[in-house]
């Protein structure tokens, strides 16, 4: 009965090793392959299954995925195929922003919206998008007293247009300066963290390896639309420079219990309150997959069971 065993713990271990936990056991993760892509980010048909790209996007399977180049007038985009419907996420992005110009632009954006793939003025994306953007804004327009790069949060509701004129100062949820984020010498990520009703977070790795900034973070998160797309795009105008996609990391987020306290800051200071909030009980995630896992260690006794007695048979009969 030993194949019994093994079979039973083997099956056990592997849906058990799909779930990243937190060092408190109170949040765990689902990676979303839907929505996670890395090299060599297209299939032998020189297509992505889970994402499309288009306008001046190149895809170098053994590098990088690049939304434009260190040329002029430059416009690419990358956006999933299927909508991301998990209720909390996090979405983890190493790219790079690099060149040798001294002087450069315009930079890059990783959006949640219900629009997909529409090229527009908007670090490569449509104006008046419903949802939530991220801009990683290289280039000072007109905003006196702030540090560039600048790392912001805008909330669309399809009617309101970013203003680029002042690098969408009046459009801000929060945001914060990131000095050195350009050719970093270190690899350049960024996370952005998101619970339902409960907080959104985005920190930032451009110091030093595993060395995470906050940015910003609240407890009174945007509500983003149910039906959203995961994307990125960049722009260049008559200034340039590169804007690569290294990897996305994206996963789905549940909690098994406890309560956390969490506080409101801004890597700015803009004005984001302290509050608390308590994390909600356990989850129907979790409760799913405590079945789903006693079913697999059932199936997997079985079918060693199964092989056992066939083997005594061909013993008995020799």
């Amino acid at each position: 009965m030993r194949f019994t065993a093994l079979s039973a713990l083997w099956l056990a271990a592997t849906a058990w090793a799909a779930v990243d936990r937190s060092d408190d056991g109170s949040v765990r993760s689902i990676q979303l392959r839907t929505h996670t892509l890395k090299q060599p980010y297209l299939d032998s048909d020189m297509a992505s299954r889970w994402y499309d790209f288009g306008g001046d996007t190149v895809i170098r399977t053994d590098s990088y995925i690049r939304l434009s180049s260190e040329r002029p007038s430059q416009n690419g985009w990358l956006f999933s195929r299927v909508p991301l419907t998990a209720t909390n996420w996090e979405i983890e992005v190493e790219f790079k922003i690099h060149g040798k110009n001294s002087l450069f632009g315009d930079g890059f954006a990783m959006w949640l919206t219900k629009d997909r793939g529409e090229s527009g003025p908007v670090f490569g994306h449509k104006n008046y998008f419903e949802g939530l953007g991220i801009f990683i804004d290289t280039y000072k327009n007109n905003r006196p007293g702030t540090v560039f790069p600048y790392v912001m949060a805008m909330v669309g509701d399809g009617k309101t247009a970013y203003n680029k004129d002042n690098d969408g100062k009046d459009q801000e949820l929060a945001g914060c300066s990131a000095r050195g984020l350009r050719n970093s010498k270190t690899p350049t990520k960024l996370r952005l963290t998101y619970f339902q009703d409960k907080s959104l977070k985005l920190e930032l790795m451009y110091k030093a390896e595993e060395e995470w900034q906050l940015c910003f973070e609240t407890s009174e998160p945007p509500t983003i639309p149910s039906v959203t797309y995961l994307g990125f795009s960049a722009e260049t105008g008559e200034l340039s420079d590169n804007h690569d996609i290294i990897s996305i990391d994206a996963k789905n987020l549940y909690t098994t219990g406890g309560s956390t306290t969490k506080t409101t800051t801004s890597g700015r200071g803009n004005g984001f309150k302290a509050a608390q909030g308590q994390s909600g009980g356990g989850s129907w995630t979790w409760f799913f997959f405590k079945i789903i896992l006693f079913f697999l260690v059932i199936g997997g006794g079985y079918v060693g069971y199964t092989a056992y007695r066939a083997n005594q048979k061909r013993t008995h009969r020799f």
